[in-house]
């Protein structure tokens, strides 16, 4: 096992909730207790992220607190009664391919009714009409019937989606047609990718790969993912806040679709942006939380810092004057005190199963955490 992936591991039983059966929606580092904060339908969803993660590392999990496949049972049977969001049966069908588990069929059910009538994925957002992309063509690969489907999905991003150069759009109809997050790019990326992958489908790859040319363009310049994107302009519009998962879990999970593919630069762009997290930012301080094997949320402005209304106002301004995104100055930073358990999940995802990074999963900084037993959460229970 990697230090890397011991690290994530013992993170996770920090974030554990053996009450709820359930990773945390939040887990607080500023003391304030209880330490786990639970949010019912953030938590199932996020755990479904987690196990997509574990997949990579399944011959470390004997000595876990978790039966995986009973756990993959339990939230399945719960996600008909949560209000999650359209992209959630996605993930549960993702996570289900990799650990080779059978998809309940009141779930599967919920994106199979698509492919009669694929309009209302249009009404979503490109995250979860991504991400139900990805669980589909999962599944397609080990169920040839799901392919039709992947299909009607893939043209939905494509032609509703995509903006008129080489990003996307958040949604189709309302204000966020006009914006896109890093995360809208992510999903529509990997979803592309992993469509045009499994169907040889060489429009789906070459929008993943001008997606993930154009994100290399625009990283900041210390490696930063940036958050908020003007699609008609292709440009930054606000980058704050920067996301410790976007540089270690999320943008890798596209950039090793990219190296394959041959985006210029997509390499170099990974290594910069993991090399962020352990302190080559702006605020100069690595992100991880050794004494808890956690990992800083974000970097954000001081005064907006969680206050998403803040930040769109702000990025509302800069779109319309051409105001400075960046800030050159740490002293208007601050550290977002909490993480949430499904970080854990991209960082797994990303590099739970890798060998060809050693200069980023066998780090000594994820050497010198202190971990949680799992004989512990026994005690915490009680």
């Amino acid at each position: 096992m990697t230090p890397l992936s011991a690290y994530a591991l013992a993170g996770l039983r920090r974030c554990w909730m053996p009450e709820r059966g359930m990773w945390s929606h939040k887990y607080h580092l500023d003391g304030r207790q209880p330490e786990n904060e639970s949010v019912p339908h953030s938590d199932l969803y996020y755990s479904l992220n987690v196990l997509l993660g574990l997949s990579t590392v399944r011959a470390e999990l004997a000595g876990e607190p978790y039966d995986v496949a009973a756990l993959f049972a339990a939230l399945c049977d719960a996600l008909p009664r949560h209000s999650v969001r359209n992209g959630a049966p996605g993930m549960a069908l993702w996570a289900a391919a990799e650990l080779d588990l059978d998809v309940p069929g009141a779930v599967a059910d919920r994106l199979r009714v698509l492919a009669a009538d694929i309009e209302p994925a249009v009404r979503w957002t490109a995250q979860d009409a991504g991400l139900s992309l990805s669980g589909v063509a999962a599944q397609a690969r080990r169920d040839p019937s799901w392919r039709p489907l992947a299909e009607k999905l893939s043209r939905v991003l494509l032609d509703r989606f995509s903006g008129p150069h080489a990003l996307f759009r958040d949604a189709t109809q309302g204000p966020r047609r006009h914006f896109a997050t890093f995360a809208t790019q992510v999903y529509a990326a990997l979803a592309l990718y992993h469509h045009g992958e499994l169907a040889g489908d060489a429009r789906s790859i070459a929008a993943a790969n001008a997606i993930a040319a154009k994100l290399i363009a625009l990283q900041g310049p210390l490696g930063e993912w940036p958050w908020f994107y003007l699609p008609a302009a292709d440009r930054v519009i606000e980058a704050y806040e920067v996301y410790s998962v976007h540089q270690h879990g999320m943008a890798p999970a596209f950039l090793h679709h990219a190296i394959r593919h041959g985006v210029p630069g997509a390499r170099a762009a990974m290594l910069r942006g993991f090399e962020w997290i352990f302190g080559a930012n702006q605020m100069r301080t690595s992100m991880l939380v050794p004494a808890l094997s956690l990992i800083h949320r974000s970097q954000a402005r001081r005064g907006v810092q969680g206050r998403r209304i803040g930040r769109l106002l702000r990025a509302s301004l800069v779109a319309g004057t051409g105001a400075n995104a960046w800030t050159t100055d740490p002293a208007t930073l601050c550290l977002t005190q909490e993480m949430r358990s499904y970080e854990f999940g991209w960082l797994l995802w990303s590099f739970g199963g890798q060998s060809a990074y050693p200069e980023l999963t066998d780090r000594l900084e994820f050497r010198r955490m202190v971990s949680l037993r799992p004989q512990d959460l026994r005690t915490r229970a009680a």
